[in-house]
């Protein structure tokens, strides 16, 4: 006799959402965890700032190209293959940072781990996009959550392992818990609730296994939108100013005098301050729109840039990184639950991954220029002024975005069936 008072099991998707939050945590930690090597490497093998700084640019780079065919693997095969593949080359990278003798090697090994880092975002964020369809800003922030505890935790971490026992050993401790923890979680992923026989949260269809109920803009018309190619702008801004920030800052710091362990927790206190903004702004983004909560994130990252101007002491720099961490943990929550309520799941991965390889070029050249700047004229003055234009030019962008037409058709649906829009 079968057991009709059977208890149903939990909805997949929070497994999915919690994995996310470990795949960010990973991925994210480790890497905002470079410019606690910056100096190490300069001292021991007497490089420039620039020619250090090149090698995290280029890796950026590489990031940011990579997003879009890591986008587009997890479209056509999944998030498993990706993560997996994305893992392993992730934490390798690392380990072999552990040898370097040569210059050479760090922009080698920077560009094997940046093809790894290039699943970080793409293979839990669009899962999770596919796997909720309401409340999907709300779940997008608690997995991105993720990213500020990976922020505040890794950096400690990583600072009492260069400090008691190398930058070489703190390489290989953190490359080999990457590779083991990304390729595990890598294996319980799925891309969308289909492959499972279920439905998205909050989704009015049924489905049955192999079915792909999804809608919206692809990546060919995307590519036509004009309010696509404003989001793609204004985000290149917007990752330069925050590639710029999470790579000098720690230099500055010990610049102006501040210990090692000091500019640490500036990195730490950004991550932290991020915990907050992340988890708000996914609950924003489901009751005020994508615009809104886009505008708000300013707010803080303009007050946090212009304090910048005239902080010279810890506690200055501290009062920036909350401002700061406000800004940053907001923002890059945003992307992609913007992008799926702009332009809807279809091509999700792909159009997220153009937007992060746009990203790439602005993330690259800004560390880089910064470097070259400060070994020219001894100072930070001019590259930090030069962010602030670059948040104001973003702000206008981003302002004059306008509703989209798969926007626009999905809120006439809602107000004929009386059901709110994803």
């Amino acid at each position: 006799m079968t057991n009709t008072l059977a208890p149903r099991r939990p909805y997949y998707g929070y497994v999915i959402a919690g994995l996310g939050f470990l795949i960010q945590a990973v991925f994210w930690g480790t890497y905002r965890s470079f410019g606690l090597f910056f100096n190490p490497l300069i001292s021991e093998f007497d490089w420039t700032r620039a020619e250090v700084a090149g090698a995290a640019s280029m890796g950026w780079l590489i990031v940011g190209l990579m997003n879009f065919p890591s986008g587009a693997t997890v479209d056509r095969f999944g998030p498993r293959l990706t993560l997996t593949i994305g893992g392993f080359c992730f934490g390798l990278g690392y380990l072999l940072m552990s040898g370097v003798n040569g210059l050479w090697q760090v922009y080698l090994f920077y560009i094997i781990m940046a093809v790894g880092m290039s699943a970080a975002d793409v293979v839990p964020l669009s899962t999770i996009a596919r796997w909720f369809a309401k409340k999907r800003g709300t779940v997008t922030g608690i997995a991105k959550v993720g990213t500020g505890i990976g922020m505040m935790a890794t950096p400690l971490f990583a600072s009492y392992l260069i400090e008691s026992h190398g930058w070489r050993t703190a390489y290989i401790v953190l490359g080999g818990i990457a590779i083991i923890v990304l390729v595990t979680i890598a294996q319980f992923l799925r891309r969308d609730p289909s492959k499972m026989g279920l439905k998205a949260y909050g989704a009015e269809n049924t489905v049955s296994i192999g079915e792909k109920p999804e809608e919206g803009t692809t990546l060919k018309k995307a590519l036509h939108v004009s309010q696509f190619r404003t989001l793609c702008v204004a985000y290149l801004l917007l990752t330069t100013i925050a590639e710029v920030v999470m790579m000098h800052t720690v230099p500055h710091a010990v610049d102006l005098g501040v210990s090692t362990a000091g500019a640490a927790g500036i990195l730490s206190l950004i991550g932290a301050t991020s915990i907050v903004a992340r988890a708000l702004i996914g609950v924003t983004i489901d009751r005020l729109g994508s615009k809104k909560a886009l505008l708000l994130c300013f707010i803080p990252l303009i007050l946090a840039l212009v304090w910048l101007q005239v902080a010279d002491s810890l506690w200055m720099l501290y009062v920036f990184a909350i401002l700061y961490g406000l800004s940053h943990g907001g923002f890059f929550t945003l992307i992609a639950p913007v992008v799926a309520q702009l332009f809807g799941t279809v091509s999700h991965g792909a159009l997220f991954g153009v937007i992060m390889a746009g990203n790439g070029i602005g993330g690259a050249i800004g560390p880089v220029l910064t470097g070259r700047a400060f070994d020219v004229f001894g100072s930070y003055r001019l590259p930090f002024l030069v962010l602030i234009g670059m948040a104001l030019a973003a702000l206008l962008l981003v302002a004059s975005l306008k509703k989209t037409a798969y926007q626009l058709e999905t809120e006439h649906h809602a107000t004929l069936t009386g059901t709110s829009p994803s």
